[in-house]
């Protein structure tokens, strides 16, 4: 590349240990360095590029002030953390990141000591790093440091608030640091989000108390209910004088800020004044999204994860998609809006993620008519739940992955009231680079068991836009349409909108030797295997494509039960308790006695890599299918 940057320092970093021995003075120029590197590697090697700029001043204090990896660091969520990993031993191999067999989209404790969490989906972090600090405790490891990095909207998230609750009567010392951008992927919303903006205390007021508190428990005339009943009376002085309540401390959670979290220098003291402060402490850093790249501060939503780009001139590489079929993200999106404009009880809902689901083509239309609700899965199934109660058809888009953290509201708020939901899960089956936290791969085997919900999944653009009519028809209650991340097969999308009778699957193509069942977009990957197959085996093959999961099409599989004695099932789903699953469950239970194989996503957690490479590794690319369509015909 050309005007390669050239290191001074950073050069000599390679494990947070060297980044300690240099002089305070000096880490502006470690942040200038790393921040140019960062943009390096993501011009050609795309990954999530806005959230990672913005914290290179937190993550080189962090590691300078603090014993990593002996002291804990847990990042929420883990796209913050690109220059965490460049600084703990991961630069030489940080051009592999999110690359097939390369290093991890986000920190994991299996690729390096220094990542001490799992961190892929947002808002787990207070708690992990509580349940860390209790441990270090029970050890009696009093020298050890704990610290939750929450940020990039993670604060709105359920379990953050349940995190803090305990935290605030758990004896420990964690120190949460709240980065706050005022950013999810897309701008953060709510009213959390507006007390973080409004929130201010003093700096001096803060080290006066600090070394207030300091002297008085020296001299022995302070003792821990002392303090406590102390920061309870200076929280009332505090909240009079500045007319709000600080809710943190309001917690009994000593609050410091809002500082700049982007002057390295004043960070990095900060940090180690209150270090040893004893009790559980936040601090809060005001930073930008993109920090250090114009393009990114200006457009953050674009450039959360913006694909190649000239580190240069801002410019992006964007691939010409003319004559392509379209994502089936816009086509949700734009038959939405369609099916919005003809229903008036239809709106729309998405945790944190319009522009990801198509949903911010409602919200440009209809913005009365459509709602974020921040990082806040659980919040955003019963919110839809309330909505259906009276009356209304909320279309809940929620990609499969983080559907998981709403399963007791699909249950307890939807199901049990066969309330007239339809929940979008997108990104469903095996989404690519961003890897194991991402995969959309057990929404079909976790939702089959529950009561009153009809399961679904389109082969096809023209499938979706029908799937979706169907489903805000009268009296459907609770319904799922499962669909991938990407592009479809049809270029013409934009069929008449027409009912699928619910639970009616389709039979694709008659054949004697073996019948194929599949369930959504792998449909036409399997199709194309099986015309491979019929032309080079000379036999003649059967292709159903099932299109409901639940209600089953009953009298489809007993044609196939009856007809075939091979069948093979494929799915973009676990094959544990899948649509595979189901088909042997039929067939045992009508005393259907065929060989019944099934190719699907295997019972592990997926790495990260190409759509392309992960189907192959999981011999669900056309090759793979026609190979088994092979071993099992012959």
């Amino acid at each position: 590349m050309k005007n390669e940057p050239i290191y001074n320092l950073l050069n000599a970093i390679n494990y947070p240990e060297d980044l300690r021995k240099l002089d305070v003075d000096q880490l502006p120029e470690v942040c200038d360095e790393l921040r140019q590197d960062i943009i390096k590697e993501l011009c050609c090697n795309p990954g999530h590029f806005a959230a990672s700029l913005g914290t290179v001043e937190l993550t080189v204090a962090l590691h300078y002030v603090y014993n990593t990896p002996y002291d804990r660091i847990v990042w929420d969520v883990g796209h913050q953390a690109y220059g965490h990993k460049i600084l703990t031993g991961r630069r030489e191999a940080f051009s592999t990141n999110r690359k097939f067999g390369g290093i991890r989209p986000f920190p994991s404790p299996e690729e390096s000591e220094y990542d001490t969490f799992t961190c892929g989906h947002a808002s787990n972090s207070i708690s992990a790093a509580l349940g860390m600090a209790v441990a270090a405790a029970r050890k009696g490891e009093t020298q050890r440091h704990v610290v939750a990095i929450i940020g990039d909207g993670s604060m709105s998230g359920g379990l953050a608030f349940e995190g803090l609750n305990n935290a605030s009567t758990t004896p420990n010392n964690l120190l949460i640091i709240l980065n706050d951008n005022d950013m999810a992927i897309d701008r953060s919303v709510g009213g959390m989000k507006q007390y973080l903006f409004n929130l201010t205390t003093s700096n001096r007021y803060n080290q006066l108390r600090f070394k207030l508190s300091r002297m008085l428990f020296k001299l022995g005339i302070l003792n821990e209910e002392r303090r406590k009943a102390l920061i309870r009376f200076g929280n009332s002085l505090k909240s009079m004088a500045a007319q709000q309540q600080n809710i943190f401390e309001g917690m009994n959670i000593r609050y410091f800020g809002p500082i700049d979290g982007h002057d390295v220098k004043h960070l990095a003291r900060v940090l180690h004044d209150i270090k040893d402060l004893q009790g559980p402490k936040i601090l809060h850093l005001h930073t930008i999204k993109g920090k250090g790249f114009a393009p990114a501060e200006e457009h953050a939503t674009e450039w959360h994860a913006p694909g190649k780009f000239d580190p240069v001139t801002g410019e992006r590489f964007i691939a010409n998609t003319e004559g392509m079929p379209p994502l089936f993200q816009e086509v949700f999106g734009h038959t939405l809006v369609e099916l919005a404009e003809a229903n008036p009880k239809i709106v729309g809902v998405t945790p944190a993620m319009p522009s990801g689901c198509s949903m911010n083509i409602l919200m440009e239309k209809m913005p009365e008519r459509a709602f974020d609700v921040g990082i806040a899965e659980g919040h955003a199934v019963t919110f839809s739940g309330g909505m259906a109660k009276d009356g209304m058809l909320p279309f809940c888009n929620i990609y499969s992955s983080f559907m998981q953290r709403a399963y007791d509201n699909m249950i307890h708020d939807v199901a049990i009231q066969n309330l007239s939901v339809i929940l979008c899960l997108d990104r469903a089956g095996l989404v690519g680079e961003d890897g194991p936290t991402h995969h959309g791969a057990f929404d079909m085997a976790y939702l089959r068991p529950i009561p009153n919900l009809t399961i679904s999944s389109p082969m096809d653009e023209h499938e979706l836009r029908r799937l979706m009519y169907t489903a805000q028809l009268p009296d459907k209650g609770p319904f799922v349409i499962r669909y991938p991340r990407g592009r479809g097969v049809v270029v013409d999308w934009k069929c008449p909108l027409e009912e699928i009778p619910v639970g009616k699957g389709r039979k694709l193509k008659d054949g004697d030797n073996l019948a194929v069942i599949t369930i959504g977009p792998i449909g036409n990957t399997a199709a194309r295997a099986i015309s491979r197959a019929e032309s080079e085996l000379g036999k003649s093959i059967a292709h159903y494509d099932l299109r409901f999961l639940k209600p089953l099409d009953e009298r489809l599989l007993h044609e196939i039960g009856r007809k075939h004695q091979r069948i093979l099932t494929i799915e973009d789903g676990i094959i544990k308790g899948g649509m595979g699953s189901a088909i042997l469950e039929f067939m045992a239970d009508n005393e259907y006695k065929p060989t019944l194989k099934r190719i699907g996503i295997p019972n592990i957690f997926v790495e990260h890599g190409s759509v392309a490479e992960l189907y192959h590794l999981c011999g669900m690319d056309e090759e793979g299918i026609l190979t088994k369509i092979k071993e099992f015909i012959n």
